[in-house]
């Protein structure tokens, strides 16, 4: 499977180390371009390579690594349709302001952007840094929530987690398990448990 990542970011860095790790084939994108990666690519290992952000949005499964003020321009431009996408967002914008989302969660937003894609929020609520660690400690693994509206998604998504070495927590549809999920407001981001 190939996972593509648009936004080389620290949250994209720490999920490219983890899948690169576990053996996916990962394209990782930025808007400057993939030359700007080429180093990035390197440090991370054989299984990623720098590419642009077309080339990353023609995987199975694509992570959305980006800003949320970035969010809505970037996914104008891409075929969604049969894709999975990962949704590691959080609606805050420059200035630390909680973006206007409506009544609804910031995944179901981004769901609506990337119609035709079945989206599945997951890897939001730790810390880069701790995403980027090793998932086994204290004898359990690190836990990922994960929520989506579409069955087969939440099922690639969490073999992508179990592989990766964490445990991955069901949550249900967008509009409740991403409520649980989304920063601010939200009960579980920073929340970093281990399922023993």
């Amino acid at each position: 499977m190939k996972i593509g990542i648009i936004g080389a970011g620290a949250i994209g860095k720490a999920f490219a180390k983890q899948v690169a790790n576990a053996g996916y084939e990962v394209v990782i994108s930025n808007s400057r371009g993939a030359e700007s990666l080429k180093e990035l690519a390197l440090q991370l290992g054989e299984n990623v390579t720098a590419g642009s952000v077309e080339e990353a949005a023609t995987a199975e499964v694509i992570f959305l690594a980006l800003q949320w003020q970035h969010l809505e321009q970037v996914t104008q431009n891409i075929d969604w349709n049969g894709k999975i996408v990962i949704d590691p967002t959080n609606p805050i914008l420059p200035g630390f302001k909680l973006a206007n989302l409506g009544n609804k969660t910031s995944s179901e937003v981004v769901q609506e952007w990337t119609s035709g894609a079945k989206l599945v929020k997951a890897f939001n609520t730790l810390q880069p840094e701790i995403l980027a660690a090793n998932p086994i400690q204290g004898g359990g693994r690190r836990v990922i929530f994960y929520s989506g509206d579409y069955n087969d998604a939440k099922d690639i998504v969490s073999g992508i987690i179990n592989r990766l070495g964490f445990a991955g927590i069901d949550l249900g549809c967008l509009n409740e398990g991403g409520k649980l999920q989304q920063f601010p407001g939200g009960t579980l981001p920073t929340l970093n448990l281990i399922k023993l």
